[in-house]
């Protein structure tokens, strides 16, 4: 089932403190790297996995540029996953999902 992104950009926004403008940041990079994997995707659809070039009497049947990019991508869409600073249901603030029980 394909993710409406709009609702996803609406569910990240809704998890970070929308005074912190990197977070903010964030999460607008990656909807705009969700939206470019989505593109990739439509392309190697049409186009299929594999493309054939030709040069001169060579043939060579190679992987589409488009796999290689879609890699990188989702690359740095894992590590702007890892970096977000969600903040807990009814905190305002990153540090106020903790408590005075999570010390030592």
């Amino acid at each position: 089932m394909p993710v409406n992104i709009s609702k996803l950009q609406k569910q990240l926004f809704s998890r970070i403190d929308m005074d912190d403008l990197v977070e903010v940041e964030k999460v607008e990079r990656y909807i705009s790297l969700i939206k470019l994997n989505k593109q990739l995707d439509k392309e190697i659809k049409k186009e299929g996995a594999t493309v054939i070039t030709e040069n001169g009497s060579q043939r060579f049947v190679k992987s589409h540029p488009a796999v290689n990019d879609k890699m990188k991508v989702n690359a740095q869409l894992l590590a702007i996953e890892k970096s977000f600073n969600f903040i807990s249901e009814g905190a305002t603030t990153p540090l106020e999902k903790y408590s005075d029980d999570d010390l030592i």
